[in-house]
Protein backbone atom coordinates (compact mmCIF):
# COMPACT_ATOMS: atom_id res chain seq x y z
CA UNK A 1 0.00 0.00 0.00
CA UNK A 2 1.01 3.38 -0.94
CA UNK A 3 -0.01 6.27 0.95
CA UNK A 4 0.59 10.26 0.18
CA UNK A 5 -0.34 12.94 1.94
CA UNK A 6 -0.92 16.72 0.75
CA UNK A 7 -2.51 20.36 1.46
CA UNK A 8 -0.15 21.67 4.22
CA UNK A 9 0.62 24.75 4.10
CA UNK A 10 1.40 27.85 6.44
CA UNK A 11 -1.59 29.23 7.85
CA UNK A 12 -2.63 31.88 10.53
CA UNK A 13 -3.74 31.18 14.17
CA UNK A 14 -7.64 30.25 14.15
CA UNK A 15 -7.17 29.36 10.45
CA UNK A 16 -8.60 25.64 8.89
CA UNK A 17 -7.39 23.52 6.63
CA UNK A 18 -8.12 20.39 5.02
CA UNK A 19 -5.40 17.41 4.25
CA UNK A 20 -5.90 14.76 2.16
CA UNK A 21 -4.30 11.50 2.06
CA UNK A 22 -4.78 9.51 -1.43
CA UNK A 23 -4.04 5.37 -0.95
CA UNK A 24 -3.33 2.91 -3.64
CA UNK A 25 -1.69 -0.11 -3.84
CA UNK A 26 -3.31 -3.67 -2.34
CA UNK A 27 -6.17 -4.02 0.30
CA UNK A 28 -5.79 -3.47 3.26
CA UNK A 29 -6.87 -6.13 4.54
CA UNK A 30 -6.14 -6.28 8.58
CA UNK A 31 -5.54 -2.76 8.88
CA UNK A 32 -7.11 0.65 9.01
CA UNK A 33 -6.23 4.27 8.13
CA UNK A 34 -5.11 6.69 10.40
CA UNK A 35 -3.38 10.24 11.15
CA UNK A 36 -0.25 11.15 12.65
CA UNK A 37 2.13 14.53 13.00
CA UNK A 38 5.57 14.63 13.74
CA UNK A 39 6.11 18.37 15.55
CA UNK A 40 9.44 19.67 15.97
CA UNK A 41 11.28 18.30 18.75
CA UNK A 42 8.48 16.78 20.40
CA UNK A 43 7.14 12.89 20.36
CA UNK A 44 4.79 11.30 17.80
CA UNK A 45 1.01 11.95 18.45
CA UNK A 46 -1.46 9.81 16.95
CA UNK A 47 -4.55 11.77 15.62
CA UNK A 48 -7.27 9.82 14.33
CA UNK A 49 -8.35 6.39 12.64
CA UNK A 50 -11.52 4.24 11.54
CA UNK A 51 -12.18 1.61 13.96
CA UNK A 52 -13.60 -1.14 13.29
CA UNK A 53 -16.73 -0.91 14.28
CA UNK A 54 -17.56 2.36 11.70
CA UNK A 55 -16.76 4.80 14.79
CA UNK A 56 -13.68 7.25 14.08
CA UNK A 57 -11.36 7.88 16.84
CA UNK A 58 -9.21 10.76 17.91
CA UNK A 59 -6.26 11.78 20.41
CA UNK A 60 -7.44 13.70 23.59
CA UNK A 61 -6.08 17.16 22.55
CA UNK A 62 -7.68 16.90 18.46
CA UNK A 63 -10.88 15.98 19.86
CA UNK A 64 -13.59 18.80 18.37
CA UNK A 65 -11.26 20.60 16.39
CA UNK A 66 -10.26 17.67 13.84
CA UNK A 67 -12.78 15.40 11.72
CA UNK A 68 -11.50 12.71 9.37
CA UNK A 69 -13.70 11.42 6.74
CA UNK A 70 -13.00 9.82 3.54
CA UNK A 71 -14.26 9.36 0.29
CA UNK A 72 -14.03 5.11 -0.74
CA UNK A 73 -14.76 6.18 -4.80
CA UNK A 74 -11.31 8.16 -4.66
CA UNK A 75 -9.11 6.09 -2.41
CA UNK A 76 -9.20 9.01 -0.67
CA UNK A 77 -8.75 9.92 3.64
CA UNK A 78 -9.21 13.56 4.88
CA UNK A 79 -8.53 15.47 7.55
CA UNK A 80 -10.35 18.74 8.38
CA UNK A 81 -8.73 20.59 11.03
CA UNK A 82 -10.20 24.08 12.50
CA UNK A 83 -9.38 26.39 14.97
CA UNK A 84 -5.26 25.76 14.29
CA UNK A 85 -3.02 26.84 16.91
CA UNK A 86 0.67 27.34 16.82
CA UNK A 87 1.29 24.10 18.75
CA UNK A 88 -0.56 22.13 15.93
CA UNK A 89 2.40 23.36 13.79
CA UNK A 90 3.94 19.62 12.70
CA UNK A 91 4.27 16.90 10.08
CA UNK A 92 1.71 15.81 8.96
CA UNK A 93 1.05 11.65 7.56
CA UNK A 94 -1.71 9.11 7.11
CA UNK A 95 -0.58 5.92 7.70
CA UNK A 96 -1.81 2.39 7.76
CA UNK A 97 -2.70 0.72 11.38
CA UNK A 98 -3.65 -2.45 12.33
CA UNK A 99 -6.92 -2.61 13.41
CA UNK A 100 -6.31 -3.73 17.14
CA UNK A 101 -4.13 -0.56 16.82
CA UNK A 102 -7.13 1.85 16.60
CA UNK A 103 -8.15 2.61 20.15
CA UNK A 104 -10.66 5.03 21.37
CA UNK A 105 -7.78 8.04 22.25
CA UNK A 106 -6.38 7.25 18.98
CA UNK A 107 -4.16 5.64 16.67
CA UNK A 108 -1.50 3.66 19.02
CA UNK A 109 1.25 2.74 16.14
CA UNK A 110 1.35 2.63 12.48
CA UNK A 111 2.81 -0.36 9.90
CA UNK A 112 3.08 1.68 7.08
CA UNK A 113 3.38 5.56 6.48
CA UNK A 114 3.57 8.27 3.64
CA UNK A 115 5.80 11.01 3.62
CA UNK A 116 3.80 13.51 5.30
CA UNK A 117 3.04 17.19 4.76
CA UNK A 118 4.00 20.01 6.71
CA UNK A 119 1.54 22.27 8.18
CA UNK A 120 2.69 25.64 10.09
CA UNK A 121 0.30 27.54 11.87
CA UNK A 122 1.94 31.12 12.53
CA UNK A 123 1.26 34.79 12.53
Amino acid sequence: VQLQASGGGLVQPGDSLRLSCTISGKSLNSHTIGWFRQPPDKQREGISCFGNDGNTYYGDSMKGRFTMSRDSAKDTVYLQMNSLEPEDTALYYCATVWLWACATNGPLGYDRRGQGTQVTVSS
